[in-house]
């Protein structure tokens, strides 16, 4: 392991997703790449190794933090973590995604009673946490009761930011108001797909991608009680330069006790994009 230690605002801000789309490297490859990076100067930077249920069995006993996407919803929690535990694999993080989008509060109170359940039964540690993405196509009021009975058994919820379809990215007053959501109930988030950037931009699939460091600004300025019109404004924003001048006076560290990671595909690509901005320093 590296023991060079970045800067808080970037520690462990990059959850390591390169087996998905549209990466979707070979597990082998992402494996070996992700544990020859756990050795270079920007170590810090990279969280843990993002893999499903079903890749448990080809990571034994692998020295590897796992972040593990359940598939089979709520009823393979306890598979999952038996599985893990049997096969000496680090389970470090669960992610779910909730299968019912007309009750999802009853799908969240299912995942919340099964996790209950694992953790009675000694099989899922306490320290893991569980990560719960609420269907973007419910209601508002749906999401919102859902996200209720996830801040309320003290989990944490994820944002998808993006994917392979136009419908897969939300505009930024989803957003802005995803992460007020969050914020009104202490409940940390991380996001999925589309935020390999920095900045806000056009990317070459021709969609609009959110970028991470507008998300972080967002964060803080909503937690410090900035209108939803400006934090609309900070996720819309398209300029590197006012974003780091921004960045400059902002607790982004601060910012990362609710805001705690986002999946990528790439490393590379945030890391270039931290050092081209000058948020980083090339410590090799």
């Amino acid at each position: 392991m590296s023991t060079t230690a970045l800067p808080a605002p970037w520690s462990a801000l990059v959850d390591d997703a390169a087996i998905f789309p549209p990466g979707d490297a070979p597990l082998a490859d992402a494996a070996a790449a992700h544990q020859e990076r756990r050795h270079d100067w920007y170590a810090d930077l990279v969280g843990t190794f993002v893999v499903r249920d079903t890749d448990i069995p080809a990571l034994k006993a692998t020295p590897l933090a796992l972040s593990v996407v359940v598939t089979g919803g709520a009823g393979q929690i306890a598979g999952t973590a038996t599985l893990g535990r049997k096969l000496h694999v680090a389970i470090e993080g669960l992610e779910l995604a909730l299968r019912d989008p007309d009750d999802p509060a009853g799908a969240a109170r299912r995942v919340v009673a099964a996790v209950d359940a694992a953790r009675s039964e000694g099989i899922l540690d306490d320290h893991v946490p569980v990560f719960v993405e609420i269907p973007a196509s419910c209601s508002e009021r749906g999401f919102l009761a859902a996200a209720d009975e996830v801040a309320a058994a003290e989990h944490r919820l994820k944002f998808r930011t993006g994917g392979l379809a136009p419908e897969a990215f939300p505009d930024a007053p989803t957003v802005a108001a995803w992460i007020d959501a969050a914020l009104d109930r202490e409940t940390p988030f991380k996001c999925t797909a589309g935020l390999h950037r920095a900045v806000r931009h056009t990317g070459d699939d021709g969609f609009e991608h959110h970028g991470f460091l507008n998300v972080l600004l967002a964060t803080r300025l909503a937690f410090d009680g900035g209108s939803r019109d400006d934090v609309v404004a900070t996720l819309e924003q398209r300029e590197p330069a006012a974003l780091v001048e921004a960045a400059a006076e902002a607790d982004l560290a601060g910012a990362r006790r609710w805001f705690t990671s986002f999946g990528s595909c790439s490393i590379s690509e945030p890391l270039d994009d931290l050092l081209a901005l000058g948020l980083l320093e090339d410590l090799s």
